[in-house]
């Protein structure tokens, strides 16, 4: 939902010209105000003449945007985000294979809304690598199902410090065939790539 204005603020009667990012969970509003709220708090939220209006609390917001984009921001708003099991592809007809410990709560709750977590002919593959060395081991442990097209959600702890990021994951997968497709936050702590294998055409 990323999205950055810079407009006119009108917040609870302050007004001042600011930089306004929609960056989920929060809205957030820099440069000669600064405030920061979640966007599950914003209420009343609609589009009139120019302006995104909303409430915070008890506070009255408005924001001048211009018509088109103040339509788009509260279309945004009211949308509630996609479920973490939407974003990585589970349904209710879903088989998913796990490999790994996911011991991860906003995960596990996502991998319970598959049909069955089982090895045999999954539709996806779900795992938590935390080291070179786990994600070797994945590999391996997976290499029959990926060579049939089997995509494999590769789940790993976010920042820097990590024995295991994002570049060395990218480097190791893309050289044995597979292409990064998608990403998705999965927690606080955790984030996640998906591979497919690589098209031959």
């Amino acid at each position: 939902m990323g999205r950055e204005a810079t407009c006119k603020c009108d917040w609870a009667g302050t007004t001042a010209e600011v930089k306004v990012l929609l960056e989920p969970p929060d809205l957030i509003v820099r440069g000669e105000m600064r405030k920061r709220v979640p966007i599950s708090s914003l209420k009343r939220v609609e589009a009139q003449s120019g302006w995104l209006r909303f409430n915070t609390g008890r506070e009255q917001v408005q924001l001048f945007l211009g018509t088109p984009m103040a339509e788009k921001w509260a279309t945004a708003i009211k949308t509630p985000p996609p479920t973490l099991a939407r974003k990585l592809g589970i349904t209710d007809k879903s088989i998913v294979r796990t490999i790994g410990d996911i011991r991860d709560e906003a995960l596990n709750e996502a991998l319970s809304e598959a049909a069955q977590i089982s090895a045999k002919n999954p539709d996806l593959i779900v795992a938590y690598v935390d080291t070179p060395e786990s994600l070797a081991a994945t590999l391996r442990e997976a290499k029959a199902q990926l060579a049939k097209s089997t995509p494999v959600w590769l789940v790993y702890p976010k920042g820097p410090g990590h024995p295991l990021n994002e570049s060395t994951i990218r480097s190791v997968l893309r050289g044995i065939g597979m292409m990064d497709t998608k990403v998705a936050s999965v927690s606080v702590r955790l984030t996640a790539l998906r591979f497919n294998l690589r098209s031959s055409r």
